[in-house]
């Protein structure tokens, strides 16, 4: 059945934050903030991972230039900030258990539930399992890459969740959207989406996940948010020069 990959792989992110939330509470802060530098060092080596998926840099160097240009203009980070603030005020009750924590760790100008949303959203659908999955689902009903895809985002839920907050239970519905999107328009994309331009994509989205990292790391934050349009920069860039 097309689509169920996507379906259960929702379900596993719903599974995954809402437990990673109920325990969150009752984590030390210092296992949270154990586990939320080693999410943000295996974001960054996942990141160069993908980043290295790349047949040529310079591609990938334009992609983030223009997909940059274009998400300042439409200020996506805003945007999706904008979006986890509504949510967030209606959850209000859920937030109570932990208002008391200290929100010093989000980046300044975002929330602890906007910086979740954001993060949860862009780890769970950057990736080459995210789009060949989709695809075979889509094309064969064959939901194997989607099934291990969501038994990962399972587990990362529960740990982003324990950390970030309730924020990462919304990223199931861009899971929905992203990954439902995909499936459906698999067949149109197969037609265009060759090899390299899927290349070009992964390793664009490897330079988002590094972005990602530093953020959880503390080190530096980037507002990968409005990054995101080099997604859809990178193929159109393969096309042009290829």
């Amino acid at each position: 059945m097309s689509g169920l990959g996507t379906l259960l792989n929702v379900v596993t992110v719903l599974v995954g934050g809402t437990l990673g939330t109920l325990l969150g509470a009752r984590l030390p802060e210092r296992m949270r903030e154990t586990i939320m530098h080693g999410l943000g060092l295996l974001t960054l080596v996942i990141g160069v991972q993908l980043s290295f998926k790349t047949g040529n840099i310079l591609i990938v160097l334009g992609s983030l230039l223009v997909g940059g240009l274009v998400g300042e203009w439409l200020r996506i980070e805003d945007r999706l900030n904008q979006v986890g603030r509504w949510l967030e005020d209606r959850t209000a009750a859920n937030r109570k258990n932990g208002s008391d924590r200290p929100q010093a760790e989000a980046p300044a100008g975002m929330s602890r539930f906007s910086r979740a949303f954001l993060t949860a959203s862009l780890v769970f659908c950057v990736g080459p399992m995210t789009i060949l999955g989709s695809i075979q689902d889509g094309l064969t009903g064959d939901y194997t890459l989607l099934a291990v895809k969501a038994t990962l985002d399972g587990f990362a839920a529960l740990a982003f969740a324990s950390t970030l907050g309730p924020g990462v239970v919304f990223a199931a519905l861009t899971v929905l959207i992203y990954q439902g999107a995909l499936t459906l328009g698999a067949r149109w994309a197969s037609v265009w989406l060759t090899d390299p331009m899927i290349a070009e994509m992964t390793a664009t989205g490897g330079v988002l996940m590094l972005a990602l990292g530093l953020s959880l790391l503390e080190i530096k934050r980037i507002r990968a948010g409005n990054l995101l349009p080099a997604l859809i920069v990178a193929p159109v860039i393969v096309a042009l020069v290829k």
